[in-house]
């Protein structure tokens, strides 16, 4: 059914119906539809992805090519759009046949998909060890900590401040003397090397600013000035991502980063709707969502990329991450990895990293002269990280573990490489239908009353995985579907059924459906 020209629709639900998608960081609030809740995705998004799409376990989904609004209440959902149309299709199944309809029908899947090592190794981010001040030596000296601490190797990304300054992606000569002969060991040693941007532009950088002002590469203010932007580093302009000549110009700097120094992608940060404004001039007026679909669309010139803020995209071969998290159990920590990473798959996203294992909330570290480290919450953040599609650490393990748990966490990593073809080929499936890598419990089984089961997932149709998200744990319930699965520990259980399993804090509980 569609609702030609019309800007609003109110649907009633379905007895027991449930629905996902939106904004990614929801997904801790999902499936909608049972209690109160609404959305502005016309005010900006949550720091992560999103999209203007719901889809619904009965076969139902609702689009827009715009921002939309939605509120659950009464029993009914309610969706205007202040732009354009808005679609819903009834399919009249299940959450399976609405997700493929509506991938298939606005954000089809382009046959391809990012570099492939990041499904088969881990990812390595520098961000927490060395926060603003990386170096060559400090970089070559963690990979150097991976190896000798029984790690593998893997992609490692050297974050902020690397370069000469914002709009300036030249390395600092003070902190790197030689970036080729860095990356060239780094890659003798088997890591990929990936390096952070943004679109942001210090306009204390005279020379630089005075071109990219004179070329018209910036974005502008409604009074046609430079727009200066408050982000977390201060005060910047923002390139205009929408002109076609701006974007060759970044894509410039880069592409000499990769011919130079053999860098082999990017880190493309802060691309957020919330540095910029509907007013802005831009050389292809824009909404400030549609400024950050702008930003994502400049990296799909990279097999190796990463974005956490994201509008659309759905569909493209693109590595988007769960914002930063905090080094807590709850649902600012590690109780939100897995509802907001089934939520991420819901919207159209596959290509899916968790945080940083630990936590990737830098304040958690500078602003407490007495942060410590729970072993236990970090071994579980690894466990629950370890079959998503990728996994990426940061703080060092073997810094802040001891032996024991450091030994849980290197199976992890273990395990993750071990599962990699599992994953690289259902990126590949992926790449071709839109299917999410993980799955929600209610996409592939409908008929199992899955839907508010938000604490386990499936990897494939196959893989049942149920991580201890609950500190002081060593034993979990799990909800079997019907079929016969067997165990990490050998057990074979013939669901359906709910069951208590033991996890000790070396284990992460996980099943393989049996033929």
């Amino acid at each position: 059914m569609r609702n030609m020209g019309s800007q609003q629709l109110h649907i009633q639900l379905k007895e027991g119906e449930a629905w996902w998608g939106g904004d990614v960081t929801d997904g801790i609030h999902m499936p909608f539809g049972r209690k109160p809740f609404e959305r502005d995705l016309t005010i900006g998004i949550s720091g992560n992805q999103a999209a203007p799409l719901l889809v619904s376990s009965h076969g139902r989904y609702v689009w827009s090519e715009h921002p939309i609004r939605y509120s659950f209440a009464n029993g009914a959902l309610t969706v205007a759009c202040d732009a354009g149309e808005v679609v819903l299709e009834d399919r009249g199944t299940d959450l399976r046949s609405a997700f493929l309809a509506s991938a298939k029908n606005h954000f089809p899947s382009t046959g391809t998909l990012p570099d492939a090592r990041f499904f088969t190794v881990p990812q390595y981010n520098l961000w927490i060890e060395l926060q603003y001040e990386p170096t060559q030596d400090k970089t070559i000296e963690y990979a150097e900590s991976v190896l000798a601490n029984g790690f593998p190797p893997g992609v490692i990304m050297i974050d902020d401040n690397w370069m000469e300054d914002y709009g300036v992606w030249k390395f600092r000569s003070d902190r790197f003397p030689d970036p080729k002969a860095m990356t060239d060991k780094l890659h003798e040693m088997g890591f990929q090397v990936m390096l952070w941007t943004c679109p942001f532009v210090s306009p204390d950088n005279a020379a630089n600013f005075r071109m990219l002002e004179r070329e018209g590469f910036l974005l502008q203010d409604e009074h046609g000035e430079v727009a200066i932007r408050r982000w977390w580093n201060g005060y910047s302009a923002v390139l205009d991502c929408t002109n076609k000549d701006a974007v060759d110009w970044y894509c410039g700097q880069l592409g000499q980063l990769i011919d130079d120094y053999g860098i082999d992608g990017f880190k493309l940060d802060a691309g957020d709707p919330e540095y910029y404004r509907a007013s802005d001039r831009s050389a292809v007026p824009l909404h400030p969502n549609e400024h950050c679909e702008a930003w994502a669309i400049v990296g799909l010139r990279y097999s190796f990329n990463e974005y956490r803020a994201c509008w659309k995209q759905a569909g493209q071969p693109l590595v988007q991450r769960l914002r930063d998290k905090n080094h807590t159990w709850d649902e600012n920590g590690l109780a939100s990895l897995i509802p907001n990473g089934l939520a991420q798959g819901l919207t159209g996203y596959a290509y899916i990293c968790p945080d940083m294992i630990g936590g990737g909330m830098l304040g958690d570290v500078e602003n407490n002269p007495d942060f410590r480290v729970d072993q236990e919450l970090f071994v579980r953040y690894a466990q629950c990280s370890a079959l998503f599609p990728m996994m990426q650490f940061s703080t060092a393990p073997w810094r802040v573990l001891d032996q024991e748990h450091l030994e849980y966490c290197k199976a992890t990593a273990r395990l993750h490489s071990e599962l990699g073809d599992t994953f690289l080929e259902l990126a590949h499936h992926s790449s071709q239908t839109g299917e999410p890598i993980m799955r929600h419990m209610a996409y592939v089984f409908p008929d199992g009353g899955f839907e508010e089961v938000t604490d386990q997932f499936l990897v494939g149709d196959d893989i049942l995985v149920a991580p201890v998200i609950m500190k002081g744990t060593r034993s979990r319930t799990i909800s079997f579907p019907g079929a016969e699965w067997q165990g990490d520990d050998g057990s074979i259980v013939a669901g359906p059924c709910t069951r208590s399993v033991e996890a000790p804090l070396s284990r992460l509980p996980w099943y393989r459906r049996r033929e």
